[in-house]
C-alpha cells in the first residue's frame, strides 16, 4: 500500500519563495525544498506544513508503510487557476505513484478547499491541518469566527440586530443627544441579550406552537384560557383601581396590599378555570390523569386564600378596611349569631383555609393516581389470564 502525504499550497507561496516548480516529490526533493523556503523567508506557515509533511511520511515508514512525500502548488493570480494547477499537478502524482491513499497536510483554510479536488482523484485518509504554536489562539479565533458567519440562523439573530442598532444610534444622536441615543441602545442591546439568555423566543415559540396544535385539535382548555386571561385582566383592573381610591399613602406596602386583596380573588378564578380546563383535557383525553393535573386548581385555591388573608392584615391594621362580619347561620337546631372577626382571627382562618384546602388536594391528587395505578394492574392481570 503506497500513501502519498501531499502538502497543499494554493496561493503558491512555496514556489513564489524558492523559484522551484511544482509539484515536488520525494523525501530529498521536499527536504531540500524546505530548506530553500526557509532561508528565504523562516516567518512563511508553509514550511510548518512542509516539515509536518516529511514527518508523517518519516512515521509511515517506520510503520512499515511504504510513503511518498510531495508538495504541489497553486497560482497567486487567480482561484479558479490555483485550484487548476492543482488538479494537473495531482494527476501527474497520480500517474507517477499510482497511491492507494493521501494525507493531505495544509497550513490555512484557503488551502483546505483543495481537499476535495484530492478527494475526487485518491481516497483521502487524514487532513492534518498545521497550526504555528504562537499563534493558535488567533487560528481558533479565525475558524470560530469563519464557522459563526457560516451559521445563516446565528447571523440573523446577531448581526441584524446588532447592525441595526449601529445604524440608528447616529441617527438618534443627532434628533435626541448623545446621551439619549447612548440610553436607548444600551437598553435595546441589553433587552435583546436577555431575551436570548434567558430563551424568552424557545418560550413563545413553543407557546404559540402549542397554541396552534391546541385550536386544531379542539381542547377544552383553549376556551378556558381565553376567560382565564379575561379574568386576570378583569383581576388587574381591579387592583389598579383599588390602589386609586385608596388614600395617600408613603410607601409601597400598603398599595402593594391593597392590590393583592382586591385582584386575588379574580386571580384565583382565572387560575381556577384555566387548570379546570387543563383538567378536562386529560380526562377527555382517556390516557389516564397526572396527579399535577388535579392538585393544581387547590394549590391555586390554597394560594389565593394565603395571599388575601395576609393583605387582609395588612390593611385592616392600617384601618383601611374593616373587621370580617359573619352573617348569622341557622343550621335547624344549631344557631350562630353573627359576629366579627378582627385581623389576626382573620388572618389564622384564612391561613387554616389554605393549609386544609392544599392538604385536601394531596389526598384527591393521591387517591386519583393510587386508582388509576391499581386499574392499569387489574387490566394487565386481566390480560395476562
Amino acid at each position: 500500500m503506497t500513501t502519498l502525504v501531499v502538502c497543499l499550497d494554493r496561493a503558491d507561496d512555496v514556489g513564489r519563495a524558492s523559484g522551484v516548480e511544482t509539484p515536488v516529490a520525494g523525501w530529498e526533493a521536499v527536504e531540500s525544498l524546505v530548506t530553500d523556503v526557509g532561508l528565504v523567508d523562516p516567518e512563511d506557515a508553509g514550511v510548518n506544513s512542509i516539515l509536518e509533511a516529511l514527518r508523517i511520511a518519516r512515521d509511515l515508514r517506520e510503520d512499515g508503510e511504504e510513503a511518498v512525500v510531495a508538495v504541489v502548488s497553486g497560482a497567486p493570480d487567480s482561484m479558479v487557476r490555483a485550484d487548476r494547477t492543482v488538479a494537473s499537478q495531482l494527476d501527474e502524482l497520480m500517474a507517477t505513484y499510482d497511491p492507494d491513499a493521501a494525507i493531505v497536510v495544509t497550513d490555512s483554510a484557503e488551502d483546505e478547499r483543495l481537499v476535495p479536488i484530492v478527494e475526487s482523484r485518491v481516497p483521502v485518509d487524514s487532513v492534518d491541518r498545521v497550526v504555528v504554536r504562537q499563534a493558535r489562539d488567533l487560528e481558533s479565533t479565525y475558524y470560530l469566527l469563519k464557522q459563526f458567519l457560516a451559521d445563516e440562523e446565528l447571523r440573523q439573530t446577531t448581526l441584524v440586530p446588532l447592525g441595526t442598532a449601529l445604524v440608528v444610534f447616529p441617527a438618534l444622536a443627532v434628533l435626541a443627544g448623545l446621551a439619549v441615543a447612548t440610553a436607548t441602545m444600551t437598553a435595546v442591546i441589553g433587552s435583546f441579550l436577555l431575551y436570548k439568555g434567558l430563551g424568552v423566543d424557545e418560550l413563545t415559540g413553543r407557546v404559540a406552537r402549542e397554541a396552534r396544535e391546541a385550536l386544531y385539535s379542539g381542547q377544552v382548555s383553549v376556551v378556558t384560557y381565553v376567560v382565564a386571561v379575561g379574568l386576570t385582566l378583569v383581576g388587574v383592573f381591579a387592583g389598579a383601581l383599588g390602589i386609586s381610591n385608596q388614600p395617600d399613602t408613603e410607601g409601597f406596602l400598603l398599595p402593594a396590599m391593597q392590590f393583592a386583596y382586591d385582584s386575588v380573588p379574580w386571580l384565583a378564578t382565572a387560575a381556577l378555570t384555566a387548570s379546570a380546563g387543563r383538567l378536562l383535557d386529560e380526562i377527555l383525553r382517556d390516557e389516564g390523569i397526572r396527579t399535577s393535573f388535579v392538585n393544581l386548581p387547590f394549590v391555586a385555591l390554597s394560594v389565593g386564600f394565603v395571599i388575601r388573608g395576609f393583605s387582609a392584615y395588612f390593611l385592616e391594621q392600617a384601618d383601611l378596611i374593616g373587621p370580617l362580619r359573619m352573617p348569622r347561620m341557622d343550621f335547624g337546631v344549631v344557631q350562630v349569631e353573627q359576629f366579627a372577626l378582627d385581623s389576626g382571627q382573620r388572618l389564622a382562618v384564612f391561613v387554616i383555609a389554605g393549609v386544609l384546602v392544599s392538604l385536601v388536594g394531596v389526598r384527591v391528587a393521591a387517591a386519583v393516581g393510587g386508582s388509576a395505578v391499581v386499574g392499569a394492574d387489574s387490566d394487565a392481570e386481566r390480560g395476562t389470564g
